[in-house]
Order: structure tokens, then C-alpha cells, then sequence
């Protein structure tokens, strides 16, 4: 710790070490990481109370966390990372300034990908994988046992095609944007094909879709399953998106960092919610109606799946623009009646909207896919939008996402125990 005194006939404004945390933006015992880091200086209060802080060296630091990324986003102390790729304002989301609901509706995954990781168009554009890469990736996953979900084919998928790529740690840009051109075909390939003639080429909605449902593909349906992957390419820092940028910050590798997030995707409040969902659509499809559904629901005291977004107020833009390109899909019309049921039926309990989750599971059910497909398009989606993240950290100070831990714990030294 630096002790310093004011020069005489110099006053210095100071701070208590509670005004220095509301204007850092952090709990008042983060203070001190500060100090023994060498990021501040501090000196006794008068009367021995306590410490003081500079207040010019102070707001220094708190400018150079707000341009570097670092410190917390208010006083709640939550983690907040400068980022250009996506914006949530109210009611819709912007990827790099562009609304991605318009995006989506324009142009295909790929081409969003393409928008996402470099700020250029490029029309037309597809993703294709080498063949050594899909035939590592695809021994590992045929030796998983058969119930192993989807988030473990492609985590064990990612892993293996990492294994295949000696040039995984050059993290420069354009050997990350070629690892991630490669990567995603790759973890579709490597999946266990539902249809006979399954799609190694042509789109990656057409190519994922023998991946998940035996039936054959209509237009309208891959169109939907397009607009659902471009849509989920990215939503700002998600659970599974903020493990993707600490693995990044540690400098990862691109397959080490989309793993991490695989492994967070997985939770029942993220990645694997549209299964939930996917299941109450199926129960309200049988009982015909969303009344007695929604009262068991309620009654065994469980949150209604595909409902309700902590960052829109209103109905999920991502659901609303999945909603509509499944408007155009004959076979998803008692799908989406019985969503909207489910919406309806709950409103009387709670005022909720439809998230992407219960879309998804419109997507699923009408398409004969099981429950587990909608967080393989998640997935499959999303990674696109890890990849930009790890991109944007590569160029950020290494390891900045490390925040100091509040200690609770008793105070030490504690004696050695027996």
C-alpha cells in the first residue's frame, strides 16, 4: 500500500473508501485490490478512520475501466464488457448497429455470420469443411453412447476438429475466421444424420435439418430454420458468451473457447430451455387445450417454459420474427395455435410473452424433430456469435476478465485446524 501526503499549501480533494467504490462502480472491500495492485494510492483518515483516496487519481482509474471494458456497469456490480457486435435496446436487438430481425429476414445464417465477425456483406456465401476434420470429428462422436445429448456431440466434436488443426493457436483474425468457417460445418457433419440422403453441401439450415428430423424438406421449412439460426447467431453477453470471452481473455484458442461456452449452454436456463418448451407444446397439442397444461404447471410450482425475457419488456423480437416466417409453414398452424394458447392461458396468471424458446418449439414440433433439436440449433447458431466475441477479446489487454472476488469467509489467521 502507497502512503502519500498532500504537499503543503496544496489541499488534494479526497474520498472515503465508500464514495471511491460508488464511483468505481464496485463493493467498497474491491477498493483495496486496487491499492495492492498499484492502481491507487491511499492514506489514514483523520482520527486514524479508515482510508481516503484521491479523488483525481480515482476518477482516472474509473475512465480507464470505462475505455478498457473493466470494473462493473453500475452499482449492482455487474460485469460490463465494451463490445461493437450487438446492441438490445427495449423491444429489438442491433447486430453491429443493423437490426437483426431485417438481417435475418434478408439473409442467410452464413451471411449474418459474415456480417457478425467483419462488418462486410458477402452475398451468397457458404461454409464448407474438410473432409479429415468431419471424419475425426465424427469417430468421436459415433463412440459417445446413444443418449449423450446434443451439447455433448458437439462439445466432444469441437474438441476433436481442434485436434486436426495445428494451426489452432494462431489467434490472429484471419486464422480465427478460417477455424470458424470451418468449425461449424464441421460440428453439423460430425452429428448423426436422421435422413438417408442427408445434405453435406448447399446451405447450413439444409445441411442441419437431415441432422434432426427424417422428414423430407420443404421450402417454407428450411427457410424457418434459416431465419431461426440467423436470428440466434448472437445476443449481447449470454451466460454461455461471457465464459466464451474469460476463455478468450485467457488467450484459448477459438475451439477451447467455443468449448467453454458448449459448457455453459447446457444449463436448463439457457441452451436447453426450448426442450422445455417443445414438451409443453406437445402437451397442450394432446390435451387440446393450454388450460389444464398451464394449471399443472402452476400448481407443481414450475415456471412456465418459453415465457417471459429479463431484457424485453414486451414479446421477444426474436420470437416475433420466427413466429412470422412460421406463418408461411402449413404443417406449423396447430403449433402455433396452441402457443399462442399457452400465452393466452398464462396472461391470466401473469402478463409474459412469448420468448424464442416457445418459437423454437414451434419450429421443432412442427417439423417432427425431438425436443433436444432446438438446442442443437442454438448451438449451432450461437456459435457464430462465440467466435466474433473471442475475435473482439483477442484484442483486448489479456486476461482484463478477471474480477476480484468478496470474500465472506472469517477473517484471518485462523488457527490451523486439528
Amino acid at each position: 500500500m502507497r502512503d502519500q501526503q498532500p504537499a503543503p499549501g496544496h489541499p488534494e480533494r479526497t474520498l472515503s473508501t465508500k464514495e471511491t467504490a460508488e464511483l468505481l462502480g464496485v463493493k467498497p472491500e474491491t477498493v483495496y485490490a486496487y491499492v495492492s495492485r498499484g492502481q491507487l494510492s491511499s492514506r489514514r483518515a483523520p482520527g486514524g478512520r479508515g482510508s481516503t483516496f484521491d479523488a483525481k487519481e480515482v476518477e482516472a482509474l474509473a475512465r480507464r475501466n470505462r475505455r478498457e471494458g473493466t470494473g462493473s456497469s453500475g452499482s449492482g456490480g455487474e460485469l460490463s464488457v465494451r463490445t461493437r457486435i450487438t446492441l438490445i435496446d427495449k423491444d429489438r436487438y442491433y447486430f453491429r448497429g443493423v437490426d437483426a430481425t431485417r438481417l435475418a429476414a434478408r439473409h442467410s445464417y452464413e451471411e449474418v455470420a459474415e456480417w457478425l465477425w467483419t462488418g462486410r456483406m458477402r452475398p451468397g456465401v457458404t461454409f464448407t469443411a474438410p473432409e479429415a476434420a468431419v471424419a475425426v470429428a465424427r469417430r468421436a462422436v459415433d463412440a459417445l453412447p446413444e443418449h449423450a445429448s446434443p451439447t455433448d456431440r458437439l462439445r466432444v466434436a469441437t474438441i476433436a476438429a481442434a485436434t486436426e488443426d495445428p494451426l489452432r493457436f494462431d489467434l490472429s483474425e484471419e486464422a480465427v475466421l478460417g477455424t470458424a468457417r470451418v468449425l461449424i460445418p464441421t460440428l453439423v457433419a460430425a452429428l448423426p444424420p436422421q435422413l438417408h440422403a442427408h445434405q453435406n453441401d448447399g446451405t447450413l439450415a439444409h445441411r442441419l435439418w437431415g441432422r434432426l428430423t427424417g422428414r423430407e424438406a420443404d421450402e417454407a421449412s428450411l427457410r424457418a430454420m434459416d431465419r431461426a439460426l440467423a436470428l440466434l447467431v448472437d445476443h449481447d453477453l449470454a451466460a454461455s458468451t461471457l465464459a466464451v470471452r474469460v476463455a478468450a481473455s485467457a488467450r484459448a484458442h477459438a475451439y477451447a473457447a467455443v468449448s467453454a461456452g458448449l459448457g455453459v449452454l447446457e444449463g436448463p436456463l439457457h441452451g436447453a430451455a426450448s426442450g422445455l418448451a417443445h414438451r409443453l407444446l406437445l402437451d397442450v397439442l394432446d390435451r387440446g387445450t393450454a388450460v389444464p397444461v398451464i394449471a399443472d404447471e402452476l400448481r407443481a410450482g414450475r415456471r412456465i417454459p418459453g415465457l417471459g425475457h429479463r431484457l424485453y419488456p414486451g414479446e421477444d423480437p426474436r420470437a416475433r420474427a420466427l413466429f412470422s416466417a412460421l406463418e408461411q409453414v402449413p404443417r406449423a398452424e396447430p403449433a402455433l395455435l396452441a402457443a399462442r394458447d399457452i400465452v393466452a392461458t398464462t396472461a391470466r396468471h401473469a402478463p409474459l410473452h412469448a420468448n424464442v424458446d416457445l418459437a423454437l418449439a414451434v419450429l421443432t414440433v412442427s417439423c417432427d424433430m425431438p425436443a433436444t433439436a432446438g438446442e442443437t440449433i442454438f448451438a449451432v447458431a450461437r456459435t457464430a456469435g462465440w467466435i466474433a466475441h473471442a475475435l473482439e477479446e483477442y484484442g483486448e489487454r489479456p486476461l482484463r476478465m478477471r474480477p476480484s472476488g468478496h470474500y465472506v469467509g472469517p477473517r484471518p489467521p485462523q488457527p490451523l485446524p486439528e
